[in-house]
């Protein structure tokens, strides 16, 4: 090729490779509200504690809570699954990387070869004086070669696994907070069901004590029938309940124990000491709808998972231009003697301009085109779809927190009020003026209210999980 026509191609080559082909990615608008409906922190009944964002279980003030979730981090076999997912994206983007480069390789070989005197060749060769059956030849090649991406086809590969390894990070990042909240989760809903359990077992003993005093007054002939068998059935009802306590109880502990990569049963004894439901933090610097966006794990995936289906449309309309490939040979080669395999003689080189253009098959590649098209569709709905799922959980949360949080309030006045009223109810009793049944109807109303507090302290604190792993966690 001669001097100018290089330097031509050299040029025109620079000037092309700033052009890609195909659309320039930009974040699509998401249909979101300026602020969220219900703020927590507002009503009374929603200032416990403020909890740190980035480590917000801590805010639960529960050691055992915070030392389950450090370790379900560290342990937890889906999030290792995310890791490795990782790797994966990481040594892909490695891959589109190294397209762009130049490749380059060396090769050498040495052979000996035999000739047959049978063969019509070898007869030949046989009746030339001098000739010797044997034969050596030697070679040794270092070779290059690089596609030109003159209409940016590679690049768009590479904008593609970038944004690809992207939402692998934030999928981790997904997965940690997932791992996080239903760590939490689990922890609470075990001391919940301990609570439950507790009170349940104790409402067993109370039916037992009032059936004891029917039984007596009915062998009296002071209780009718239908009262004593009234109170066999409620005692029964509550006994009914200590089984189904028990078998939720069971399954949260495996549960736990499956989150910390554990066989189930590891942590039962460590869990056996009955301790108080954690108290939900306050949630402090809730931001706006806005700011999920930039903090919400599983919304960056979706993101930018659009971002990669719009770079391969461009990969996609890359093919209907012409490749260009440049490709080098240096080496030496000699079929005389080793000792001359990089002397002047046995030297030789090529370079090659390569072109490979699809002329035909242009309706393959729109085909290919439409399908890429199809996919940066579906990745826009959905990704838009992610957007109004995660304010709905935000706002979910938030509501579910409030009215939790104020059920559980209500019943702590009204349990209040019972205790006051069994305490008035014993002391009538010491006076003879009320019997130990109605003593034992009091005990039976307070345990139930008590029951009913334990759930909505449970599903407060669940709410609160809830409400951070909507937020996005830390952030």
């Amino acid at each position: 090729m001669r001097p100018l026509s290089t330097y031509a191609l050299v040029i025109s080559t620079g000037l092309l490779a700033s052009c890609a082909v195909g659309p320039d990615y930009q974040r699509p608008d998401a249909p979101i509200n300026d602020r969220f409906l219900t703020q927590p922190g507002k009503e009374p009944n929603i200032t416990v504690r403020s909890a740190s964002n980035v480590v917000w279980w801590e805010g639960f003030a529960d050691p055992m809570l915070s030392d389950f979730v450090s370790q379900a981090l560290i342990k937890n076999l889906n999030l290792a699954q995310a890791n490795a997912q990782l790797t994966q994206a990481r040594a892909a983007l490695g891959i589109a990387t190294a397209a762009l480069l130049p490749s380059g390789s060396t090769s050498a070989q040495a052979a000996r070869a035999y000739q047959s005197v049978e063969t019509p060749l070898g007869q030949v060769l046989d009746s030339t004086p001098g000739y010797d059956r044997y034969g050596n030849a030697y070679e040794a090649d270092l070779s290059a070669s690089w596609e030109l991406d003159v209409f940016g086809g590679l690049r768009r590969g590479r904008q593609a696994a970038l944004a690809e390894y992207e939402a692998s990070e934030a999928s981790v990042v997904a997965a940690r907070l997932a791992v996080a909240a239903l760590t939490a989760d689990t922890y609470i809903t075990i001391r919940g069901l301990q609570t439950r359990l507790a009170i349940a077992q104790q409402q067993v003993k109370t039916q037992e004590d009032l059936l004891d005093k029917v039984q007596l007054l009915y062998g009296k002939g002071l209780a009718a029938q239908y009262q004593l068998r009234q109170t066999e059935g409620e005692l029964a009802q509550a006994q009914a309940s200590v089984p189904v306590l028990r078998t939720g109880l069971d399954a949260a502990m495996n549960a736990l124990d499956i989150m910390l990569g554990v066989p189930p049963g590891t942590h039962r004894q460590t869990l056996a000491t009955v301790k108080g439901i954690p108290q939900p933090a306050q949630l402090t610097s809730t931001g706006t709808p806005a700011d999920l966006l930039r903090r919400r794990p599983d919304l960056i995936v979706a993101e930018r998972r659009l971002a990669a289906s719009s770079a391969r449309i461009g990969m996609a309309m890359s093919e209907y231009y012409p490749k260009l490939s440049l490709s080098a040979l240096l080496g030496s080669a000699t079929a005389v003697s080793s000792a001359n395999l990089f002397s002047s003689g046995a030297s030789q080189s090529a370079a090659v301009l390569g072109l490979r253009w699809r002329l035909f098959d242009f309706g393959r590649v729109n085909a290919q085109i439409e399908q890429a098209k199809g996919s940066e569709a579906q990745a826009l709905a959905a990704y838009r779809q992610s957007v109004l799922q995660a304010t709905a959980d935000v706002e979910n949360a938030f509501s579910s927190l409030a009215n939790r949080q104020a059920q559980a309030a209500t019943l702590g006045r009204g349990e209040t009020a019972l205790a006051l009223a069994r305490q008035s109810s014993f002391m009538g009793y010491q006076k003879g003026a009320i019997s130990l049944i109605e003593v034992l109807r009091a005990d039976e109303k307070l345990l139930q209210t008590s029951d009913a507090r334990a759930q909505a302290q449970t599903e407060s604190a669940r709410s609160a999980v809830a409400a951070f792993k909507a937020l996005g966690g830390g952030w």
